[in-house]
């Protein structure tokens, strides 16, 4: 037998937690997993510290129904058992919702996000005048837009400013005609990382508009990763919990 495991647990954050940043998460779960007795494994040294990596660290003001953890522990007991303590320990705007074994030699949380999907609102008062144009004419509108081989979009950083294209990294962009939202499948791999706020902002520089400053209300539902991948082939994309099994 191992003498430790590897687990995938998933997690909501909503309600007022949303406003919480990454690193208070961070904080919280590790508090989380001494309360609720999972054997976690520590790294060896002057200062040992758990062993877990969290997914694509969310940005302050979001909420997600699709926010991976995972953890080295030493012994395991059941999926069920997992996730009935961790949510015993925790607070309702952080709910666990699976817990899976992973196989070995998986990728941890963090290297594996491939991509994220979202659902964007708009703010009463902020919806652009696009939005508010009949159905037929958002959909043509939103065709046209990923019918472009190329999206250019400046990026503006701490230092500098570059431009990126946008179109590769926008996996599935819809309009949903009776909720009144869009969602949007994006890269969020560390290197090529795709925004909801700045797919909209180049949508509506086409457009002849802009986007009004706080007009958002962003919700990720989930964090994928990629199977199959090869040089040819870029693989399918599946949510980061169908990898592993239940225990």
């Amino acid at each position: 037998m191992s003498d430790h495991y590897k687990l995938r647990i998933k997690f909501q954050k909503t309600g007022a937690i949303q406003y919480i940043g990454h690193l208070d998460v961070m904080r919280f779960f590790q508090k989380c997993l001494r309360r609720a007795q999972i054997d976690v494994c520590y790294t060896t040294g002057f200062s040992p510290h758990q062993i877990l990596t969290f997914a694509a660290p969310l940005s302050v003001g979001l909420e997600s129904f699709g926010e991976y953890m995972d953890v080295e522990v030493g012994t395991i007991t059941s999926s069920e058992d997992v996730i009935e303590r961790l949510n015993a320990a925790s607070v309702p705007e952080i709910k666990i919702v699976s817990a899976k074994l992973l196989p070995e030699g998986a990728g941890n949380a963090m290297a594996s996000v491939a991509a994220a999907k979202y659902q964007v609102e708009f703010f009463e008062g902020r919806v652009p005048g696009m939005f508010q144009a009949d159905a037929d004419s958002v959909h043509a509108r939103l065709d046209a837009f990923l019918a472009k081989d190329s999206i250019p979009y400046v990026k503006e950083g701490k230092k500098c400013t570059r431009e990126v294209d946008l179109r590769k990294g926008i996996f599935d962009l819809a309009w949903d005609d009776e909720g009144k939202f869009l969602t949007m499948t994006l890269d969020a791999s560390s290197g090529e990382n795709v925004k909801p706020s700045q797919v909209l902002e180049a949508f509506l520089k086409e457009t002849g508009e802009e986007l009004l400053e706080n007009a958002l209300k962003i919700t990720r539902l989930d964090v994928y990763t990629r199977i199959n991948a090869s040089e040819e082939n870029p693989g399918d994309l599946i949510p980061m919990d169908e990898v592993g099994s239940v225990f």
